[in-house]
């Protein structure tokens, strides 16, 4: 097949939030309530002043060598362009966007093929330029902030946003890294495919981001992570192209495909990403069940996991992140008929949420569902239904916007994920949530598995604490330090 462009519009989100500005309704009135009585928000937060954006430091060579490599109408130096790739979407990137403190790139490239990146990489070597690439600008780990002293250049790879090629028979598509997540998914759905990979930034992350950061996605259980996904890449390099990966799987070592996966792009530019794909799922099933402790909930879904029946969701929600999901609705419940008076009198008051999710044939998911619900039941869950885990899924894009409401509230709002062994998942989760308590004084935390594997999960952690009025960045670095501590000396991941 010849090349498909991506053909939804690239709406750029703002500089200080999240996505598109229209679809914030601002905290419900339930939400308002619980931050009142829990932290004494709503507080007037100061409102967030201009930012601005430092002149540009690039020389007149340098730039005649970035105009010569992409052509002038893809070079920007407008302080809007450059503010757009100023930061991604952490807690600290928004503080300090909110601060009016900013360090912009010098300038915003934008190569439309991979011999313009190879271009832009070679003068930027000659010039002595730092390169920042840039894809959807959802990073939450510091990924695009440009850092000197060298000016900074900007690699926006939005023009490159084709599907290159698809194989129907061996199931494997070829992407260019500027495709967004919706694109992807609609430019596969053409062709009867599907990628399956649904993180919570899928709106607005690209291909290549996702091969960049080995990111998961919330089917992940049933997909796999994106870096399972991908087959082959190119890179562009200072020192010239590299091509990884052929054919179906390789054996021979060392693995240079796996050191670019998850490399931030600190090595080298990804021009060409080739993944995995699948036959597009004809329906889907997500059900919530409570569990009436965290303990009988984990168990669970190990023993599915372990067995090789995991739904391609599993989500399970800890008595706090629960509880908040239960006030946050404004009613007693998150489904009308299932109040707290009937939750608390079956025992499962102070139980624990699970979403499972399948995608398939409606027969095979009806299959796949009759094996789970024996070993749910042997640990005591209560099915409520699929329209719970319907809402869910209707929403599950809808976080960071909520965020940015709270952020306007004068909360603290952030999150952390890590992966551990089963076994010692428990007191991962139990030293992080002791460790946040005590940085931040009445917070809190909240904790959901979000991904199974044979050996162990990953807990996903949010917390929420009263933002510091006088220095909020000092105060999330405490916070960042002592939860990372916990989870090394717990022995699990720092992701």
């Amino acid at each position: 097949m010849g090349s498909t462009h991506a053909t939804t519009p690239v709406h750029d989100m703002p500089p200080v939030g999240w996505g598109d500005p229209n679809r914030r309704t601002g905290l419900p009135a339930a939400a308002a309530t619980w931050l009142q009585a829990e932290f004494g928000l709503p507080v007037a937060p100061a409102s967030p002043g201009p930012v601005r954006v430092p002149a540009s430091t690039l020389d007149d060579l340098s730039l005649a060598a970035l105009l010569t490599a992409v052509g002038p109408e893809h070079v920007l130096l407008e302080d809007p362009a450059r503010l757009l790739r100023a930061a991604g979407k952490s807690y600290l990137d928004l503080v300090r966007m909110r601060s009016g403190s900013v360090c912009a790139p010098d300038a915003v490239v934008l190569p439309g093929t991979a011999a313009e990146v190879r271009a832009v990489l070679a003068a930027c070597a000659a010039h002595g330029l730092t390169v920042v690439p840039f894809g959807g600008g959802t990073s939450v780990v510091g990924g695009v902030s440009p850092i000197g002293p060298s000016p900074v250049v900007s690699l926006d790879l939005r023009r490159m946003d084709r599907l290159l090629s698809v194989d129907p028979v061996s199931l494997t598509a070829v992407f260019e890294p500027g495709v967004r997540g919706p694109d992807a998914e609609a430019l596969l759905a053409a062709h009867d495919l599907t990628l399956g990979h649904f993180p919570q930034s899928f709106e607005y992350a690209t291909i290549g981001g996702f091969a960049a950061t080995r990111s998961a996605g919330q089917a992940s259980s049933g997909y796999g992570r994106f870096d399972e996904m991908v087959l082959g890449l190119v890179v562009q390099t200072p020192a010239g192209e590299l091509r990884l990966g052929r054919g179906a799987a390789s054996a021979a070592g060392p693995d240079l495909l796996g050191l670019m996966l998850g490399s931030e792009g600190a090595f080298g530019v990804i021009t060409e990403v080739t993944v995995r794909v699948r036959p597009k799922p004809g329906t889907g099933r997500y059900e919530a069940f409570f569990f009436k402790t965290w303990e009988d909930g984990l168990a669970a879904l190990r023993a599915l996991e372990q067995a090789g029946l995991a739904p391609d969701v599993a989500r399970l929600s800890d008595p706090d992140e629960t509880r908040v999901q239960l006030t946050l609705a404004g009613t007693d419940g998150l489904k009308g008929r299932l109040g707290r008076k009937v939750l608390s009198a079956r025992g499962y008051a102070t139980g624990c949420l699970a979403i499972l999710g399948w995608d398939g044939a409606a027969a095979s998911i009806a299959d796949r569902r009759k094996v789970v619900l024996p070993v749910l039941k042997s640990r005591g869950a209560m099915s409520v239904g699929t329209s719970i885990g319907d809402r869910w899924k209707h929403g599950r894009y809808d976080g960071p916007y909520l965020r940015d409401d709270l952020l306007d509230a004068g909360a603290l709002v952030e999150t952390l994920e890590t992966s551990a062994l089963w076994s010692q998942l428990p007191s991962t989760w139990t030293a992080v949530r002791t460790a946040l308590s005590a940085q931040l004084p009445g917070c809190v935390v909240m904790c959901h598995v979000s991904h199974l594997y044979p050996q162990g999960a990953s807990l996903y952690f949010t917390v929420l604490a009263a933002q510091s009025a006088t220095d909020p960045v000092t105060q999330w670095q405490n916070a960042k330090d002592a939860a990372g501590h916990a989870l090394v000396a717990s022995g699990a991941t720092i992701t």
